[in-house]
């Protein structure tokens, strides 16, 4: 059996009551954080909960070895992430690849960003189009794939949820001030009115924890902020409805004259 197991979004307490279970009877138990990563707790934590060690993957080993799924063929495994298990393309191939050598599978899910960053803000999930990712960029890489996607949601009027890169094994986690940063860059590039000093954006920052911080703003009045340590992300809203709207007042301390027109 492969156990594809989600541990939710801030600490080792957030991976749910079957999760445990099932990792309390598995042979051998994995985990990868260079897609995400807890921050409130630790593995140890959890090993003392489910009387398991847990090996910690690098990316090659993952993607490249397919040590989980190599060893699913013999015995029982458990695969760990951040988040919901199967969010990532990685962990959806290996269930993919799993089927194929007739190996067991069972997915046991967790909370997620991408339901609740738009929740703990107010914005209604159905409203987001597609989610984009900001990544470090270097002298010569500079894409704009995650600016041109804004504007694709933009032009349907849908939020976009911002993603923010991650190096775990250098220790590095974009902020959101990088990432407002990364947006007017490429408005400076694109010309395209989609992320100027004047566009209303969402910060959320340690979503899952007893006290997550979210602030909406105008990108001017948030980008030197102080938000706190890691993970951080973002929301641009779209088209907003009234409730929306309220939220992010009530929620987000957001300026009620940004909304006026609204409420």
């Amino acid at each position: 059996m492969f156990y594809f197991i989600g541990l939710g979004l801030y600490d080792e307490k957030d991976i749910s009551v079957k999760g445990v279970e099932a990792l309390k009877k598995v042979e051998a138990v994995y985990a990868e954080f260079y897609t995400a990563k807890l921050f409130g707790g630790s593995i140890s934590s959890l090993e003392e909960i489910i009387g398991n060690e847990i090996k910690i993957l690098t990316r090659e080993e993952v993607e490249e070895e397919n040590l989980p799924l190599k060893e699913a063929k013999i015995k029982d495994v458990a695969f760990l992430s951040a988040g919901d298990p199967l969010i990532a393309t990685t962990h959806s191939e290996m269930l993919i690849e799993a089927k194929k050598a007739g190996i067991k599978t069972t997915v046991i899910h967790s909370s997620s960003i991408l339901s609740a960053a738009p929740g703990i803000a107010g914005l209604q999930a159905y409203k987001f189009g597609k989610v984009t990712t900001i990544p470090f960029t270097e002298e010569n890489y500079f894409p704009h794939s995650p600016y041109l996607a804004i504007k694709a949601n933009m032009d349907s009027k849908l939020h976009t949820l911002v993603l923010l890169d991650i190096m775990a094994h250098e220790n590095r986690y974009m902020t959101a001030n990088q990432g407002m940063e990364y947006l007017l860059l490429a408005e400076t590039d694109k010309k395209l009115k989609i992320a100027t000093e004047e566009t209303v954006v969402v910060v959320v920052a340690r979503a899952g924890s007893g006290n997550p911080l979210v602030r909406a703003d105008r990108i001017k009045n948030l980008i030197n902020s102080d938000f706190g340590g890691p993970l951080h992300c973002l929301m641009i809203p779209g088209d907003l409805h009234f409730m929306e709207a309220e939220a992010l007042v009530e929620l987000a301390d957001a300026p009620k004259e940004l909304f006026e027109d609204l409420i």
